[in-house]
């Protein structure tokens, strides 16, 4: 039994020192790492604490407040929206912040480092607990700030960049969107001019949603071309905000005749914009979402890009028919003619419909003709034929639909400055289309697999 003593002493002593590090060791080392990190932190509490903010610079104080599960708003100096980005950005780059160095304490003097007159100075409440921070000059390294914390009165070098506090305003923390709809749930659209007005309404269809023109036509719309419409409206931000007051009495009397009236209908909510421009030559544009509202000063380029014809907005593909209702598609060029039949979801040729033919290239060059798309408009209505070479087409493709009508009709003329002249069935006059179909159409030997495939 004596010889096993030094083990059972060894294995009490390995015991004893591991309940030390347990309990005593480890803790204490996890609280020196706490307390590391904690006076690395330029706040003391977490961003979702904080329920108010205040921000005074050179030009004014700014007062925002949050409730839980609420977005942030400006109270003061009026009562509006806030920029949920901007008031975001700033708060968590406070609470992200650290403290690269501790320079003084209770500090004689804060000239050194630009907060005798602090450029901005932060307050933010969390519950019972607040904090005030003085921003100053830029450190000895880019992208740092001398920071005075109002609780203890410390000078501090810290992280935080110069472009996340620096000239601040009360336009910097306002919602600056004007409007906000959900494009997925958007419905109608309407654009109201001086002379006339454009109205779209949505179909919900697989897989996309689809547009289609209500007036001044039944046509149907340019699902790209709307969609931009819509990104466009959804992204028209203020450059400056005009509020009650002698400048907007001012400028008001000029806004009489808008450029465009925009009325959006999405997610049963109705949302209106008016853009105007009454002296294009000055370079400013302004939109109102209210009567009574504030003026928004907004980019120019916002008037063009907003204000769209009917051409713009309709459905552009001269073709004029789906390809899931072609039954029958005529292809001529002058090297080739024959007939695609569109027989139980297959494409074979009308004069050897036993022949297997590759889908493949059939599909692509049916797609490429159903989709082709009008670039320029040259005549609105249908005129002499033979300047542009449409007496003789190049290239004529015809659809016949499913009840043995002519369901499209596409024509291609002559090519001048890179554009082929072309009419088709979906909409009346001549345009210009690119001409790279005319090398895609593939020959009768390339659809049976028997010669080179058309180019790509």
């Amino acid at each position: 039994m004596a010889r096993y003593w030094p083990t059972l002493i060894l294995a009490v002593l390995f015991a004893g020192l591991g309940l030390y590090l347990y309990f005593i060791e480890i803790p204490e080392q996890r609280t020196e790492v706490t307390t590391a990190t904690q006076a690395k932190q330029i706040l003391p509490f977490a961003e979702a604490q904080i329920s108010a903010l205040t921000v005074r610079s050179q030009s004014g104080e700014v007062i925002l407040s949050q409730t839980l599960g609420h977005p942030w708003t400006i109270t003061a100096p009026i009562q509006t929206d806030a920029d949920q980005r901007q008031v975001q950005a700033l708060v968590r780059a406070l609470v992200m912040g650290k403290v690269s160095r501790l320079v003084e304490t209770h500090p004689v003097s804060l000239t050194p480092f630009g907060l005798d007159h602090p450029s901005t100075v932060i307050t933010l409440t969390a519950g019972d607990k607040q904090e005030t921070l003085s921003i100053g000059d830029a450190g000895p390294l880019s992208s740092t700030l001398y920071v005075l914390r109002a609780s203890d009165e410390a000078v501090l070098l810290t992280d935080l960049a110069p472009k996340d506090f620096l000239n601040k305003s009360l336009l910097s923390f306002r919602r600056k969107e004007l409007l906000q709809f959900n494009q997925q749930e958007a419905e109608r659209l309407r654009l109201t001019y001086p002379s006339t007005e454009i109205v779209l309404y949505a179909v919900d269809e697989k897989p996309k949603k689809k547009w289609k023109l209500r007036y001044p036509i039944e046509a149907e719309g340019d699902r790209i071309e709307v969609q931009a419409l819509l990104f466009r409206l959804e992204d028209l931000k203020a450059l400056a905000i005009v509020d009650q007051g002698p400048e907007r009495e001012k400028l008001a009397p000029s806004l009489t005749k808008p450029k465009v009236k925009i009325t959006l209908q999405s997610g049963g909510v109705e949302h209106v914009v008016r853009l105007f421009q009454p002296d294009p030559t000055s370079g400013e544009a302004f939109a109102q979402t209210s009567a009574e509202g504030p003026i928004y000063k907004i980019s120019p380029s916002a008037i063009k890009d907003l204000t769209k014809d009917l051409f713009a907005l309709q459905d552009k593909r001269l073709l004029g028919v789906d390809i899931g209702d072609i039954a029958m598609l005529s292809i001529k060029t002058r090297e080739e003619q024959y007939v695609l039949i569109h027989d139980r979801n297959e494409w074979v040729l009308e004069d050897q419909p036993t022949e297997k033919l590759r889908q493949d290239v059939a599909d692509l060059v049916v797609s490429r003709i159903v989709n082709l798309p009008a670039e320029e408009r040259v005549l609105k209505q249908a005129g002499p034929l033979a300047p542009y070479g449409l007496v003789a087409p190049v290239a004529e493709f015809v659809a016949t639909g499913k009840d043995g009508r002519i369901a499209g009709r596409l024509a291609m003329g002559n090519q001048v400055g890179g554009l082929v002249y072309a009419i088709g069935h979906r909409i009346p006059g001549i345009f210009q289309v690119r001409p790279d179909l005319l090398k895609q159409i593939p020959s009768r030997l390339a659809l049976l697999g028997q010669g080179p495939r058309a180019l790509p």
